[in-house]
């Protein structure tokens, strides 16, 4: 399987989840929108939670790829190439809940929005800190390095969480540390409360997403495209859901603490969809339905920007005292369709407008890399 027969595989992957993660964040109305298209609301798992652990682990996978290359610039330049990277993925995070930068006071004029009040971590920040040290791991420690950290990892989190706090809302670990280390105010509020499910401590057990992805990404690399390939990797994602879902008894599947048994439960789902993937594209050489999903998985970064921040602009402009956002959902959608295939249409067609973009930005070869 040649380089580029690679990146296909990865490439429809990472589309796939981009068109997925659009479509999650953008519901006409999260009060009338299908279950499978919600996290779950604690512990469980919905098709939704998939979603970004999935790009973590594409992450990892191309990093085995691109590692490599960048190897053989030199030590001093892997690391400038990762650094730089991580810093500028993950300021571009925390501008992106920034944006649009001002807002209305009580008398009706523009001021500048307080970084005081601005979210410090989110879902750009934490592939930018996945990346950097899953990177930094692979870089010194290689594939062995990569295991024992996630084996570290995954079980020290798990030894954390219930030996510091308890696993509801209110009282777990995660919530009490990130309060201590950045203040309620730079906290996602959106539980009711502050606690940000894109935190710093629950990041870490989220770097061995990334790493299992390297570790996947390697026997690719390795083996090329074959019976064997697909083999061990449907079989390793085969046992990893297993484990999870055993370890799920005791420390439960949850998205939004980001534990262990859901990293071990979501690299086994990525595992066997990897291996699918493969065989279809790769092998079988069925490849009449895969540009859709290349055009959104070669921009994958600046597509998922660009519904970020075209979705903000449409709550900030309002329309008959509601917002854009708002308006758009109930006359253009809801009025005929009802609420929840209504909101299911808003989202479909909002990730259809961002993909025109990438489409037209694939015709005219303008890939943006971070």
């Amino acid at each position: 399987m040649d380089l580029k027969n690679r990146y296909l595989s990865l490439d429809v992957f990472r589309g796939i989840d981009v068109a997925l993660m659009i479509i999650v964040n953008t519901a006409g109305d999260h009060q009338t929108t299908f279950s499978p298209l919600l996290h779950a609301r604690w512990h469980g798992f919905t098709l939704t939670d998939l979603v970004f652990p999935t790009f973590l682990f594409l992450v990892g996978t191309s990093l085995s790829f691109s590692l490599g290359v960048y190897q053989t610039m030199g030590h001093k330049a892997v690391l400038k190439k990762i650094i730089v990277r991580t810093i500028v993925i993950f300021v571009l995070g925390y501008l992106m809940y920034w944006f649009p930068f001002v807002r209305q006071n009580e008398a009706g004029e523009l001021i500048l929005s307080p970084i005081g009040s601005t979210r410090i971590f989110g879902v750009l920040q934490r592939i930018a800190l996945c990346y950097g040290i899953g990177a930094l791991i692979v870089h010194f420690w290689k594939l062995k390095g990569a295991i024992i950290f996630s084996v570290i990892a995954l079980l020290g989190y798990w030894w954390i969480l219930i030996s510091f706090g308890d696993l509801t809302l209110t009282g777990n670990t995660v919530l009490r540390f990130d309060n201590w280390l950045i203040g309620a105010d730079h906290l996602y509020h959106g539980e009711g409360i502050a606690f940000d499910p894109e935190g710093f401590l629950s990041t870490l057990p989220a770097i061995a997403n990334v790493l299992i992805g390297y570790c996947a990404g390697l026997i690719i690399k390795q083996k090329g495209a074959s019976y064997e390939t697909i083999a061990k990797i449907m079989m390793a994602g085969t046992l990893l859901c297993f484990l999870g879902l055993t370890w799920d008894l005791i420390f439960p599947i949850n998205k939004k603490l980001w534990t262990s048994s859901f990293v071990v439960y979501t690299c086994g789902i990525d595992l066997m969809v990897m291996a699918i993937l493969l065989y279809v594209i790769d092998m079988m050489k069925w490849k009449n339905w895969t540009y859709f999903f290349e055009v959104m998985g070669r921009n994958t970064l600046f597509i998922y920007l660009l519904s970020e921040a075209l979705a903000i602009m449409m709550y900030v402009i309002s329309v008959n005292d509601q917002s854009l956002y708002q308006w758009v959902f109930l006359n253009i959608f809801k009025s005929w369709s009802g609420g929840y295939v209504g909101s299911f249409l808003f989202a479909l067609t909002f990730m259809l407008l961002c993909w025109s973009v990438g489409y037209l930005m694939d015709r005219k070869k303008i890939y943006i890399k971070i």
